[in-house]
């Protein structure tokens, strides 16, 4: 008796292949920004209860978001066959770092540019906008 196939990947549309590598392409980015030449700008997102409850520092709370987001980027891209399940923890990880979001706003904390209350408040118009696209690029087209 032969080993079942590998399950191929679900479906999808060309254009949410291309969402979904995209996205991988951002997250990487993201991702090594945190480790480089960003990591002083994304300290201000880190929300000081995330560090005052946890034995981390704000700089351990930006590396290992870091290292979350270069792995999902990288998942999203390298393993087709298990897109619904990375799509599902990538949309869970922009809800998670929506509070550091938050936090910017509510401390008046300058960074990316975003050095006022109004930008800072608009940027979090973006997050649901990422969950969104985590989702639907993962997601089999209706009509297949």
């Amino acid at each position: 008796m032969q080993p079942a196939a590998p399950a191929s990947p679900p479906p999808v549309s060309r254009a949410r292949t291309a969402a979904r590598w995209a996205l991988g392409g951002v997250l990487v980015f993201a991702g090594v920004s945190h480790l480089t030449f960003a990591r002083r700008e994304f300290t201000a997102q880190v929300p000081p209860w995330a560090v005052d409850a946890s034995p981390f520092s704000a700089d351990d709370v930006v590396l290992v978001s870091g290292v979350a987001e270069i792995a999902l980027g990288a998942a999203l891209v390298a393993f087709p066959r298990e897109q619904r399940r990375t799509g599902a923890l990538a949309a869970a990880f922009f809800a998670a770092v929506f509070p550091g979001n938050v936090s910017q706003w509510r401390h008046h904390r300058d960074a990316f540019g975003l050095d006022t209350d109004t930008k800072r408040a608009v940027r979090l118009l973006g997050q649901p906008v990422l969950v969104a696209w985590a989702w639907w690029s993962t997601r089999q087209d209706p009509a297949r």
